[in-house]
């Protein structure tokens, strides 16, 4: 009986969940959201090129800059004296706009406000994709870490059997099968707890280069946000995703840029006009400077129309076309997507049920009592081994289906634009785990 209490106390392990992480060192998600948002460089470049497209607005509603020259006129040769009486010395200015009514200036503003718009839609595109790669990081640490700490509990356990059995088999009250069927089950569990360690830190790596930091840097362990119990109608979750999503409010920028841009071709064959204005001086031989004034009107000539002004109005109704095409494509994928992951989270979900508060319990039932009937004969080793991997088993499916139905959310999250999970407040900080 002493050799069986070693049994006893360890398989009491498997009746307890995965151990949870305490507040010291650990990575919570919304930690892990504000350091993408501060770290990431996909963020920092979204950003950049957000202020970039909106620096280039007010120049587009501005008239080309004027030119102004400085001009001599009839000098003589070799000594440069201005030749009377046509010599003169000149300043001209001369400015080019749009002919009134045409709208081009307007339009051209139009346009790059529309593109200024579609680079800040971008910006929040670019912060809920990088968070969603964080998070699929963070949940594949999270499986990576369970997985570990329960096959380190199973691998207690086996080595608690094992002693166990040895000591039975010393005492002729258990077979040498038994007892090299303990080891071998030790030895893969030994294995495959060194492959999920090594799972572990490249998990933890990916983490980090999410965040532009290095591979190395501790990322604290994983916990678990609040997941919801239900989500929308997959109808409802649809029309949030096009109406919030980032990627989609920038295509609808976009072809009011295309748009924008294709009336500006179809006005472009207008020409445009030039202003000028001359003041010339000339050194009188009696004295004095003999002053005029002159003024000038222009205008550009579009004689080459045919293969200039009419094939910007291709171009740019081609590329409304594209704009309207790719718009169309998004939306089309994201109502599909939608779909996949409002059903991946309710597969998820009900088999998390189906394994936490059936099967699971199940086996720990039947591991126990398999446990019992070992200890007075009336089971083989083997029924009591399999009972015991069966539970190993269970549990590691409820950790996986925890991952797989946090990363279907944060997928939603980022093609909705909007949070679904509930998460813990942390302090801020520079880093996930509070690495510097």
């Amino acid at each position: 009986m002493r050799c069986l209490l070693p049994i006893i106390l360890a398989s009491a392990v498997l009746a307890a969940p995965v151990a949870g992480q305490g507040s010291d060192g650990r990575l919570t998600l919304d930690a892990l959201y504000r350091s993408v948002d501060s770290l990431s460089p996909r963020v920092a470049g979204a950003r950049a090129s957000a202020v970039a497209a909106l620096a280039r607005v007010p120049g587009n509603r501005r008239l080309p800059d004027p030119r102004l020259q400085l001009a001599t006129m009839n000098r003589q040769l070799p000594g440069f004296d201005l030749q009377q009486p046509l010599g003169m010395n000149q300043i001209q200015l001369t400015q080019m706009f749009p002919i009134p009514g045409t709208g081009k200036l307007g339009l051209a503003e139009d346009v790059a406000r529309s593109l200024a718009d579609a680079g800040q839609a971008q910006v929040g595109e670019s912060i809920w994709d990088q968070r969603a790669r964080a998070a699929m990081a963070f949940y594949d640490l999270y499986q990576a870490e369970g997985t570990l700490t329960i096959m380190r509990e199973t691998l207690r356990l086996l080595e608690a059997v094992s002693s166990s059995v040895n000591g039975m088999y010393a005492v002729g009250e258990a077979k040498q099968a038994d007892v090299l069927r303990a080891q071998l089950e030790i030895g893969r569990m030994t294995g495959q707890v060194a492959d999920m360690e090594a799972m572990r830190r490249t998990m933890a790596a990916r983490l980090n280069t999410v965040l532009n930091r290095p591979p190395g840097v501790p990322t604290g362990s994983p916990q678990l946000p609040v997941f919801p119990d239900t989500l929308p109608a997959t109808d409802s979750v649809i029309a949030t995703a096009l109406a919030s999503r980032g990627m989609l409010q920038a295509g609808a920028d976009q072809i009011r840029a295309a748009a924008a841009a294709e009336q500006l071709a179809r006005r472009e064959i207008w020409p445009d006009l030039e202003v000028g204005v001359i003041y010339g001086w000339q050194p009188m031989s009696g004295g004095g400077t003999d002053q005029m004034l002159s003024l000038m009107v222009g205008a550009s000539v579009p004689i080459w129309a045919g293969s200039r002004q009419l094939k910007m109005r291709d171009e740019t109704a081609a590329m409304r076309q594209m704009a309207v095409a790719d718009l169309t494509a998004m939306q089309s994928d994201t109502r599909g997507r939608v779909a996949e992951l409002v059903a991946e989270f309710e597969r998820t979900r009900n088999l998390h049920i189906l394994y936490g508060q059936t099967l699971l319990p199940q086996a720990e039932a039947t591991a126990s009592s398999a446990r019992a009937a070992y200890q007075v004969g009336g089971v083989d080793f083997m029924t009591y081994l399999d009972a015991i991997m069966t539970v190993y088993g269970y549990r590691s499916q409820v950790v996986r289906l925890d991952a797989e139905q946090g990363q279907a959310l944060a997928e939603l999250e980022m093609v909705t634009a909007k949070p679904l999970v509930v998460l813990t407040p942390e302090p801020a900080l520079t880093a996930p785990g509070g690495a510097p």
